[in-house]
């Protein structure tokens, strides 16, 4: 099985050395490029959305450019862990993460290989995303599928009672599968964009590739797609005190995030 697992960073990091991913500079076509990574300004690309489309630049880079029999991506802060207890540590070594042996294995029983749910115990995934980004973005991407793509939309309804979903955009999946989603999300977003423009800040300009986090399971549980899921290796630990508290208050100020965690 040829495999390819991209790990996304927009800067300089420390990526673990294994045997089938590869970082990947996200952005580099604005930001320069990172000595010994891959770039997604390379071939057929869309390096220059990236303010806007965050990890999503590598997921279109791989869509266009590789040809490996499966893809996937993950972050340089997450990756897919080996098992739970890998999960839970904070010094991880190599068996710890997600090895191409167990991919190819859990591969021959699903489609896709996804992280845990996160849970929205007090809301639901819509809900989450109105209180804390900005409610328009979901607003016009419902009428866009609506007009494009109707079959989909029972399944974004969904997002409004769902308290669960599979984020980060990260997966592992064939590339027949992946041709499959992006000529499905791309069109979307890129509509998208068009209507709700970037006169935000940074921070708020990247409503596409957050979109997309919830079009994902959208995609999936329209077309009845199985999947497992793994276990989160977080590297450098997670802000989970900052993240309640910092949902409480959006929640019961009705303020929007401002910045990311």
């Amino acid at each position: 099985m040829e495999l390819k697992i991209l790990v996304a960073t927009h800067k300089k990091a420390y990526i673990p050395k294994l045997p089938d991913y590869y970082p990947i500079q996200v952005g580099a076509k604005i930001n320069g490029r990172i000595d010994g990574f891959l770039w997604d300004d390379t071939g057929n690309n869309i390096s220059t959305l990236n303010p806007y489309y965050s990890e999503l630049t590598a997921i279109y880079w791989a869509w266009k450019n590789l040809e490996d029999d499966y893809i996937g991506l993950v972050h340089y802060r997450r990756f897919f862990a080996a098992g739970f207890l890998s999960s839970l540590k904070k010094s991880p070594i190599s068996r710890d993460f997600l090895s191409p042996t167990k991919i190819e294995e859990i591969l021959t029983r699903v489609d896709i290989i996804l992280p845990k749910k996160r849970n929205y115990y007090i809301e639901s995934v819509y809900e989450h995303y109105t209180h804390t980004l900005n409610k328009n973005d979901l607003i016009e991407t419902e009428k866009i599928i609506a007009r494009r793509c109707p079959d989909y939309l029972e399944e974004f309804e969904k997002l409004k009672i769902r308290r669960s979903a599979h984020m980060f955009n990260m997966f592992i999946m064939s590339r027949e599968m992946l041709n499959q989603y992006c000529s499905w999300l791309f069109p979307i977003l890129e509509e998208l964009l068009a209507c709700r423009g970037t006169e935000f800040d940074a921070f708020h300009n990247r409503y596409p590739g957050r979109v997309s986090e919830l079009l994902f399971d959208v995609w999936i549980h329209t077309n009845k797609y199985s999947y497992a899921e793994q276990p989160l290796l977080f590297i450098g630990g997670r802000q989970l005190v900052k993240k309640a508290y910092s949902l409480l208050k959006s929640k019961v100020t009705k303020r929007n995030y401002t910045s990311s965690f």
